[in-house]
């Protein structure tokens, strides 16, 4: 049996806090190259064509986690193996500030992104330390803060890239690791396994079967893959013409444009409210048409920067629309697996994420800003087409 022993008075305010910050923290660190792209490019003499395999090294990473990692939690102490990503994720986010080849880059990114799983691994450390009546809470704690570590990386990247360079974005945040490392190990308590009927092989096994027998899983992963390649194409190629002249924006305004990503926050709570009323399949296909329209005042961003904002922020609202009512229906289907459910579904998610990073930096070198934008409406059009095969099925 696998049962982990809870804290009887759940999760304190300052646990609560350091587990937020934590996961905020190590979501960033997957986001934060997406503004810096064409100084990184610069730097290391990387073609633009190229740079966006940078996105697509942190996510492949961060999938290769989900499948091979977050399924420890149910076999090794959830502290220990929280405290030993942490601490990885310091040298690896150090790895990528001192970085001086292009293949010793894209290694460390890799690895930034596989030790950025301790996110979904603190989440389940959450629920288990919280007894039933407290769970609900101590997750919506954590999972706003993963959508604030998300929506503050680009801005704050920029920033601090404007001020001291691209590498110090690095340095800062394997400090911080660091920092948050030592605290984890100084009050986080344990919460071990008492036993696990299921092998480390079974239990990687079982992500895959899932595949094979859950229908829902297969279809709702098949949507979060296009809508992240969608939404990667955006947040991946924008900083190549923003950057570029005429417009030639510094990191900071560049990373400003992800705070209109607010609006997906706000989409998270209501579509989750009207999945709730049955509403589901209908909000999903709703927001894969407004995920598409999305793409027209992109087009236009090289010479209206006012448009380029509308886009994002029906953009950033239809994929946060879509990526939740995938998760309630995957909750609904099987209570029982509910994490290797969203373990699998993440990985369609880190998949989408790679290749629209790939192709978008590839499509802008060879035909510009109006073939990215066609690219990203076709995957958003694509996905549109999948929702209404599956809802006449």
């Amino acid at each position: 049996m696998s049962a982990f022993t809870p804290l009887e008075r759940g999760l304190s305010k300052t646990l609560t806090l350091l587990f937020s910050v934590t996961c905020a923290l190590a979501v960033a660190n997957v986001y934060f190259a997406q503004p810096l792209l064409a100084s990184i490019a610069q730097s290391l003499g990387v073609t633009s064509g190229s740079i966006g395999i940078v996105v697509t090294a942190t996510q492949a990473g961060y999938a290769l986690g989900l499948l091979f990692i977050v399924p420890l939690g149910d076999k090794v102490d959830s502290r220990r193996l929280i405290l030993t990503l942490v601490t990885l994720s310091v040298l690896a986010l150090a790895a990528v500030g001192a970085s001086r080849h292009w293949l010793v880059l894209l290694a460390a990114m890799s690895l930034t992104g596989l030790m950025a799983v301790v996110v979904q691994v603190l989440v389940a450390y959450a629920a288990l330390l919280s007894p039933p009546a407290q769970r609900g809470q101590a997750v919506g704690a954590l999972t706003s803060a993963i959508v604030l570590g998300i929506l503050m990386a680009r801005f704050t990247s920029g920033l601090i890239a404007d001020l001291a360079g691209w590498r110090a974005v690095y340095f800062v945040s394997s400090g911080l690791m660091l920092t948050i490392a030592a605290v984890l190990w100084k009050i986080a308590p344990p919460a071990k396994p008492l036993r696990n009927q299921h092998t480390y092989p079974a239990l990687i096994r079982s992500l895959f079967e899932l595949f094979l027998t859950e229908p829902v899983l297969r279809s709702r992963g098949l949507f979060a893959l296009l809508i992240f390649a969608a939404f990667s194409v955006l947040w991946t190629a924008m900083v190549l013409p923003l950057s570029a002249a005429p417009l030639s924006l510094s990191h900071s305004a560049i990373g400003l444009f992800g705070l209109a990503g607010v609006a997906g926050a706000l989409a998270a709570r209501r579509a989750g409210r009207w999945a709730d009323r049955g509403w589901g399949r209908r909000v999903t296909g709703l927001s894969l048409g407004l995920l598409a329209l999305s793409w027209v005042p992109i087009a236009f961003a090289e010479s209206s920067l006012i448009a380029l904002v509308v886009g994002v922020i029906l953009l950033d609202f239809a994929v946060q629309a879509v990526h939740v009512t995938n998760q309630s229906f995957l909750f609904a289907a099987r209570p029982d697996a509910q994490s290797r459910m969203v373990g699998a579904y993440m990985c369609c998610y880190s998949v989408g994420s790679a290749l629209g990073a790939a192709a978008a930096t590839q499509v802008y070198a060879l035909w510009g800003w109006q073939a990215v934008s066609l690219l990203g409406a076709s995957i958003s059009l694509a996905a549109l087409v999948a929702w209404f095969f599956s809802a006449r099925s």
